[in-house]
């Protein structure tokens, strides 16, 4: 790392990409409640905004040297069995594209919902559950680096609020983000890896986008995400016992670099 990680370096950067996430998305024009409901302002509300999260992210973490760190745990959860709870997200989030009428869609539709999931993925696994992780490490133990960073990415939704959400709907969605960055951290724990929970995420956001557009029965994602929810908040104690992640913090002298 070029730089070390301090607590709030995590601070600054989830400031940064949620000023730029909602400064482009206020100059897009589109209303949230809009986005995924036609190709056009999918693009121009989801897709724009996070493709300059997305460069932003990139520069802070080539700069501060910490793409190994933020992508991959230098040790995975002693107890597996807690990615179940992941593995029912993954289940109705399949359940969700095989109840979308896909004929409501062109090509055009189809693309910008395959790009705003690849770059939902990337963006908000890597700012909350990469740089923010790496960050709270440093000096916090785990059970505070998993709340924070699930709290932060809860308390990120409610700037859909500032986007022409109404305020109690975006309560409620960061509330939710809360249980399923919890579970995006069960993930990152049990695998070793953020790039698992990149693909989650980005497969749960497209299969929720196109279920609310074009579902032709109940969405099984909206009937499950309770239960989700519940699951991993009760099962995240498992993948967090035990564990040692606390980034080391390395002081430099005139001569050389110690631990």
């Amino acid at each position: 790392m070029r730089i070390s990680p301090r607590l709030w370096f995590g601070f600054v950067i989830w400031a940064a990409y949620v000023i730029v996430i909602v400064a482009v998305s206020l100059l897009s024009g589109v209303p949230f409640p809009d986005i995924g409901t036609t190709a056009e302002f999918t693009w121009r509300g989801a897709v724009m905004d996070l493709a300059a999260g997305a460069a932003l992210l990139i520069v802070i973490t080539s700069v501060l040297g910490w793409w190994r760190p933020a992508l991959f745990d230098s040790q995975r959860s002693h107890h597996k069995w807690p990615i179940f709870a992941p593995i029912i997200m993954f289940v109705a989030a399949i359940a969700n594209l095989l109840v979308t009428d896909w004929s409501q869609f062109d090509a055009s539709f189809i693309l910008s919902l395959l790009a705003l999931g690849m770059l939902v993925g990337f963006c908000e696994e890597l700012m909350a559950r990469g740089l923010l992780l790496t960050a709270f490490r440093s000096q916090l133990s785990e059970g505070w680096v998993w709340f924070l960073t699930s709290a932060l990415f809860g308390l990120m939704h409610l700037a859909n609020a500032l986007l022409g959400a109404p305020l109690l709907a975006s309560l409620a969605q960061a509330a939710v983000a809360f249980a399923s960055g919890t579970a995006f951290y069960i993930v990152r724990r049990v695998t070793g890896s953020l790039i698992w929970a990149m693909l989650l995420h980005g497969l749960w956001d497209v299969s929720v986008f196109a279920a609310g557009h074009a579902a032709v029965a109940a969405p099984i994602g909206a009937i499950l995400t309770p239960m989700i929810a519940a699951l991993s908040l009760a099962v995240v104690y498992w993948v967090i016992k035990g564990t040692d992640e606390k980034a080391p913090v390395r002081a430099v002298t005139a001569n050389r670099i110690t631990p």
